[in-house]
C-alpha cells in the first residue's frame, strides 16, 4: 500500500473509534511530529439552523364553469354581432348597385309635406330594346332609344292600403316648354325631370320619389324571385308580344311576365276561337298592374325567404332612382307594405277616352270622372266605383 492509502486508512480508523484530533494528539509525517488542533463536534461549532416552516401552496381556485344557458346566450350574441356587421355590409353593397339620378337633375321632385303623409312614387317602365337579354324571343323590334311605356303613381296609406294610379302613355298633355304632346314624350324631350314636372302639372299630385326600370330589368327581378304566379281563366296569347299560355294557374318566368305586361293585342281562346279582348293601351295597364301585384305577393310569400338575398341586389341593380331614396327608406316602406295583404292593393287607370288631335295624332283625354280619381288618390281614400 502506498503511504497515502495508509494515511487515509488511519484517519478512517480514528473516526470509527470515535476519537478526534484532540489538542494533545500527534501525527507523524515524514518523521516529524505535528500538533493537530482540537476539533469540536459539529453541534458545538455550528449551531443547528432551524428549518423554515413553509406554508403549503394553496390549490388554484376552481375554474368557473359556464352553464348551458350562458353558453347558448353567448353564442347568440356572437351570431347577432356577426349578423349586424354582415347585414350592414350587405345593405351597403346592395345600395351601391342602384343607378342614382343626382338631385340637381331631378329638381321637380317635391319634399314630403308632413310626417305621416303618403309618400308618392312615380314608377316608370322604360321601353329600351338594347337591354333585352340574349335568348329572349325577338318580338320587340329594332326601335332605338328609350321611351316610357309604363307610368304608375303609387303610395302606401299606412295600415290601410297600397294605391296605384296608372297614367296612360298617350294622355294628351301640355309639356312645360315643349308644347302639346303625349305624356310619354316628356321623357324623350327632357328625361325624368321633365316627365315628373309634366305629370305633376297635369294631375296636381306631388311626386316625392322616382324609380325607373326597363324590360330586361323587370325580367331579371321576376326571375330572382323564382317567377310570379297568375291565374288564367282561358288560354291566352299575343302574337306581337310573343306571349302564350294555357288556362289555369301558372308561374311566369321573367320573359313571360314581360311579354304579358306589354301585350296590347291580347286574345283568349273561347268556344274554340281566338277572341281579341280589346282595350289597347288601357287594358295593357291592367296587365301591368297584375304583374306588380303578383310581384308583391311573391316577395311577401314565406317561400321566397330564400330568394330575398338574390332578389334585393338584383332589384337594386336594375333600377334608376333619385338620390333621396335610400335603401333604408325603401326597406321601411316595404316593411309597412308587407304588413298588408294583396287584397288591400287598390289599382286604377286614370279614366280617359280616345280623341283625335288637331295635328292628326291619336290621343286619350280626361273625362268627367277623371278628377274624382285624382282627388281620391291624393286623399288616400278608395277610388270611386262604377
Amino acid at each position: 500500500m502506498t503511504s497515502c492509502e495508509w494515511i487515509f486508512l488511519g484517519i478512517a480508523a480514528a473516526y470509527r473509534r470515535g476519537s478526534a484530533f484532540g489538542p494533545h494528539r500527534h501525527s507523524i509525517f515524514g518523521g516529524r511530529t505535528y500538533h493537530f488542533p482540537l476539533m469540536a463536534t459539529t453541534t458545538e461549532t455550528f449551531p443547528e439552523i432551524p428549518r423554515v416552516q413553509t406554508q403549503p401552496t394553496p390549490p388554484p381556485p376552481p375554474r368557473k364553469r359556464w352553464s348551458f344557458m350562458q353558453k347558448f346566450v353567448l353564442v347568440l350574441l356572437g351570431l347577432a354581432a356577426v349578423g349586424v356587421f354582415a347585414g350592414y355590409g350587405f345593405l351597403r353593397y346592395t345600395e351601391s348597385k342602384i343607378d342614382r339620378i343626382a338631385s340637381e337633375d331631378l329638381t321637380s321632385l317635391q319634399p314630403v309635406a308632413a310626417a305621416g303623409d303618403p309618400v308618392n312614387f312615380l314608377l316608370v317602365g322604360v321601353d329600351d330594346r338594347s337591354s333585352i337579354p340574349e335568348g329572349w324571343e325577338d318580338t320587340f323590334g329594332n326601335i332605338a332609344g328609350r321611351r316610357t311605356d309604363v307610368m304608375i303613381i303609387a303610395h302606401l296609406v299606412p295600415g290601410e292600403r297600397i294605391q296605384m294610379l296608372s297614367i296612360p302613355r298617350d294622355l294628351k298633355v301640355k309639356i312645360p316648354g315643349a308644347g302639346t304632346n303625349r305624356v310619354n314624350a316628356a321623357y324623350v324631350v327632357g328625361g325624368p325631370d321633365l316627365l315628373v314636372d309634366t305629370i305633376q302639372s297635369v294631375t296636381g299630385i306631388p311626386i316625392n320619389h322616382y324609380v325607373e326600370i326597363d324590360f330586361g330589368g323587370v325580367g331579371a327581378v321576376v326571375d330572382s324571385l323564382g317567377g310570379v304566379e297568375l291565374d288564367f281563366a282561358y288560354p291566352g296569347r299575343d302574337l306581337k308580344s310573343g306571349f302564350s299560355i294555357d288556362a289555369g294557374r301558372h308561374t311566369l318566368n321573367g320573359e313571360q311576365a314581360v311579354a304579358y305586361a306589354r301585350s296590347r293585342h291580347y286574345e283568349e281562346l273561347r268556344n274554340g276561337s281566338w277572341t281579341g279582348q280589346g282595350g289597347g293601351d288601357i287594358s295593357r295597364t291592367g296587365r301591368q298592374q297584375q304583374i306588380l301585384v303578383a310581384l308583391f305577393n311573391q316577395v311577401a310569400s314565406p317561400s321566397s325567404a330564400f330568394n330575398l338575398p338574390s332578389f334585393l341586389p338584383t332589384f337594386a341593380d336594375q333600377i334608376r332612382a333619385d338620390d333621396g331614396l335610400s335603401l333604408a327608406k325603401m326597406a321601411s316602406i316595404g316593411k309597412d307594405a308587407l304588413g298588408l295583404s294583396s287584397r288591400t292593393i287598390e289599382s286604377a287607370t286614370l279614366p280617359v277616352r280616345n280623341s283625335k288631335g288637331d295635328d292628326g295624332r291619336a290621343y286619350v283625354v280626361p273625362i268627367d270622372t277623371t278628377q274624382s280619381y285624382i282627388d281620391a288618390f291624393m286623399a288616400g281614400e278608395p277610388f270611386p266605383t262604377g
